[in-house]
């Protein structure tokens, strides 16, 4: 398999009929039906397919309909999966789900959540990317022309704490009821953590956290790419002993993530790089509005949050999508 280019470079499982059978189980849709057209060659991609591909990437029956979900969300127009292959930026989809669903099929939101050790959050992300590979024909190297790559372009696929939070989630910030399985793409890097072990007021850790993401993806951007916030359990504390909700985090945070653009000006401070001569003497915002996403996950110990850095944003970038997960 390995030899016939079917794999991202670890082990497969062999997609035997037997295997591919069980496999659509888990799922109420036929496997005939048409999920998407799957770029970049946008090649009719159907359940079975998708079901063949899962099994590779390790599977079990039950997370087909996340997975489903998922290669909805990220080959529609707005999230732009062709796009997102061909710029030489490292980025890839990075899948976080929401609802009851997580929780039955096991996936994790707590300790290590972006990192090793779930089956469930590791072959989903996974399987969605061998589906973009061996059915779409974005390979690395061909269409895909990432300088550098990142872990989301292997799979990159967790699940927001809800039980833990005190806030609405992120389904619910767009739009979804809590009761619904939603599975939300968006377009960013690996995540960097961010620490702050001292701070003990919920307005001295949102200047920090603001700080952390005034430098996403590069401290002379304002509003053209997005950002993810995965607030981890002992920030969260923070601002709900605070009693802050979302809404009231946003605004706070928002406040500190405005830049004056005379001091990322392209040439100031001896650096090329930075914003045109004619955006002298704005104060912009970091991220445009709803370009800042927020979860809530990670182990109960450690004063630590993760940034993960977006792409470019808009018509010629890529929009976070959100599908629901049909079982």
């Amino acid at each position: 398999m390995y030899d016939r280019g079917w794999s991202d470079g670890l082990p497969l499982v062999p997609p035997t009929k037997e295997r591919v059978l069980r496999m659509l189980e888990g799922t109420s849709r036929a496997g005939d039906e048409i999920v998407a057209l799957m770029p970049p060659n946008l090649v009719e991609c159907t359940v079975e397919k998708v079901a063949v591909n899962s099994v590779m990437a390790g599977c079990r029956p039950e997370y087909l309909p996340v997975v489903l979900a998922a290669l909805e969300a990220v080959c529609t127009d707005e999230f732009n999966m062709h796009g997102i292959l061909a710029t030489t930026m490292g980025v890839g989809p990075v899948l976080l789900v929401n609802g009851p669903i997580a929780t039955e099929i096991g996936m994790n939101s707590g300790v290590n959540v972006l990192g090793h050790g779930n089956r469930a959050n590791a072959t989903i992300g996974r399987a969605v990317q061998l589906v973009v590979r061996n059915v779409g024909g974005g390979a690395p190297g061909g269409v895909d022309r990432a300088t550098h790559g990142s872990m989301s372009k292997l799979g990159f696929c967790f699940a927001e704490d809800e039980e833990g939070s005190p806030w609405t989630t992120l389904a619910e910030d767009r739009g979804f009821d809590r009761s619904v399985d939603v599975v939300t793409a968006f377009c960013g890097e690996g995540p960097r953590i961010l620490v702050d072990q001292q701070s003990r007021s919920a307005e001295s850790l949102v200047r920090m956290l603001a700080e952390g993401l005034l430098a996403s993806v590069s401290p002379r951007t304002v509003m053209g790419m997005d950002g993810l916030l995965v607030l981890s359990p002992e920030h969260m504390a923070r601002f709900s002993d605070a009693g802050w909700d979302r809404p009231r985090f946003m605004e706070e945070l928002e406040k500190f993530l405005m830049v004056e653009t005379d001091g990322i000006l392209a040439g100031v401070g001896g650096i090329e790089e930075g914003l045109p001569p004619a955006l002298a003497g704005l104060t912009l915002p970091k991220f445009r509005p709803g370009g800042l996403l927020v979860v809530h996950a990670g182990g109960p110990a450690g004063l630590f949050s993760a940034i993960i850095g977006g792409w470019v944003n808009g018509q010629m970038g890529s929009e976070p999508t959100s599908r629901e997960i049909i079982r």
